[in-house]
């Protein structure tokens, strides 16, 4: 395990780390680099003086074989394809590869492809595969195993097969694939992008949950649920090889164990409850880095209960809460407020936030319109056991709806469940939950479209509907960017959820940890992590 490092670091305080994360959250997009100090904010001690880089006398710090990061969450399946958990795709972004990839700044990059290329009227996507390319099993990643791979995108069984639908696949020859959309959609190639668009070997398909088979820096030893995921270097992994040979993902549910583990030298790395950052701060043997979240958080309010139906009852719900409160409560004011399914660092963001502000009066006025008198209406909250944060947020939100009439039965299930029956079943009435992040707007939005399996609102809007329809179909970007100023327009009047923050992602490490960057979809990788021994 990895020592502590001597080199200073004084992190902000409190108040200032909190000014500053609400401050980075308004750029992520134009953020660039691909170091941790490039992609987030590492707290270092002040210093703008160059470093005496001319001894040749100072020897190299020896470089750890094993990281372990400590992680909250246990993934549902080692499957990117037949899952739609951030926590899956935390440990398969190593494993797996798209065949493009993002930069800190949004960028996309090659990944299997090396090149490619698009038609003039923007419909057909052609992309070059690197040479020799083969899964970690050995066999062959050509054109045809990634035609395979992405077919089984379509599969009733993959949760994102809506957004898949609309292409068919070809391998016109051992490394070119071919990708052709039945209409024109302006954000086709970010499709491509996404951890869970990663290329998988079909041929071992049945047994991919548990036995991952993938192209990319890591291969997965071994996985005991509930316990760690383990992985190892895959020798046969295109790109330049690991600096860490090991990674060891550690689940610890509690915060306060995380960070225990974490001060004990146990783990390297954790991402941190934010209440625990100020235990931290001013500790020279570890470093906080933070990272403003291209997503969202929120309290989903299913529109299909006949109840919540009735827009004006879903403008009470969002009147009664003062999330500036719970924000501070919840998160310790890390994260920025939003009044509509849209992160403040994307391009194009408009504040919705006093669409229907905080007036608890006004939310009992608007609930007796209704015909709702005092302590009438009962929902049921469901909430992911796994996700300490959505839970607390879940019973303040809960207390403030009872002071305005509205009881809520709060049941605290377990992530399973909760993907099983609220996410795809849409068995619920409220819940809490967050969502990563997309590269194109209107992939962000398009969850809100009547026919889209991620709609677990059951939200229907004509208006919608043909906003992104328009904005897949239009070539003029102003025009684009006016669709996607309607639609937050338009859900910041519908309220099909309780929109909370853009949050900011807070990571506590061993000091001598780099490279380590979080990605603006919301995912890390190992590959480039170094850690002193």
């Amino acid at each position: 395990m990895s020592r502590a490092s001597e080199s200073a670091r004084t992190p902000l305080s409190r108040r200032a780390f909190a000014c500053a994360s609400l401050f980075a959250g308004a750029g992520l997009l134009s953020l660039s680099g691909c170091g941790s100090q490039d992609a987030g904010t590492t707290e270092t001690n002040g210093s703008t003086e160059a470093a005496d880089t001319s001894s040749s006398t100072q020897d190299a710090p020896a470089q750890a074989d094993k990281l372990v990061m400590g992680i909250t969450v246990d993934p549902d399946g080692l499957d990117p394809h037949r899952t739609a958990a951030a926590a899956t795709f935390q440990v398969t972004n190593s494993v797996y590869d798209p065949l493009l990839k993002v930069t800190t700044s949004g960028e996309l990059v090659p990944g299997l492809a090396e090149s490619w290329e698009t038609s003039e009227d923007g419909l057909v996507a052609t992309f070059k595969l690197r040479e020799g390319l083969v899964f970690s099993n050995g066999n062959a990643c050509d054109a045809d195993a990634v035609v395979a791979s992405f077919l089984r995108l379509q599969d009733d069984a993959a949760p994102r097969k809506s957004e898949y639908a609309g292409y068919t696949f070809e391998a016109v020859d051992e490394r070119t694939v071919q990708v052709t959309s039945s209409e024109l959609n302006v954000a086709m190639l970010t499709d491509f992008a996404y951890a869970w668009s990663a290329v998988v070997d079909t041929t071992v398909a049945d047994t991919l949950a548990n036995q991952p088979v993938g192209t990319g820096p890591y291969k997965v030893v071994s996985w005991t649920p509930q316990q760690s995921v383990v992985l190892e270097a895959n020798p046969s992994y295109w790109g330049e090889a690991p600096h860490i040979a090991n990674v060891e993902l550690r689940v610890l549910p509690e915060a306060t164990t995380q960070a225990s583990s974490l001060r004990a030298h146990d783990v390297d790395l954790i991402l941190a409850a934010n209440e625990q950052v100020a235990a931290f701060e001013g500790d020279t043997a570890f470093q906080i880095m933070q990272y403003p979240m291209n997503g969202v958080q929120l309290m989903a309010m299913n529109c299909a209960n006949e109840v919540l139906a009735d827009v004006r009852v879903r403008q009470a719900i969002n009147m009664a809460v003062d999330k500036d409160a719970l924000i501070e409560a919840v998160w310790w004011g890390y994260g920025k407020k939003i009044g509509s399914h849209f992160p403040p660092s994307f391009t194009g963001y408009v504040d919705c936030n006093d669409t229907y502000a905080y007036d608890p009066d006004a939310a009992k006025a608007l609930l007796e319109e209704c015909g709702y008198s005092a302590k009438e209406l009962t929902f049921s909250m469901r909430l992911p056991k796994s996700y300490k944060e959505y839970v607390n947020a879940g019973q303040i939100i809960a207390d403030a709806l009872g002071k305005v009439g509205i009881t809520c039965n709060v049941e605290i299930v377990e992530w399973a469940t909760w993907l099983d029956e609220v996410y795809t079943g849409r068995v619920y009435d409220l819940t809490v939950v967050g969502h990563t992040g997309r590269l194109d707007p209107i992939t962000l939005l398009a969850r809100y479209g009547s026919e889209s399996s991620e709609n677990y609102f059951n939200y229907s809007s004509d208006v919608v509907d043909g906003l992104i329809a328009d904005y897949r179909g239009q070539l003029d970007e102003e025009k684009r960017a006016e669709d996607v100023r309607q639609i937050q327009e338009q859900l910041a009047q519908d309220v099909p959820a309780l929109y909370i923050q853009s949050p900011v992602m807070v990571y506590l490490a061993d000091a001598g940890l780099e490279g380590f960057v979080q990605y603006p979809i919301d995912i890390y990788e190992f590959k480039d992590v170094k850690l002193q021994a």
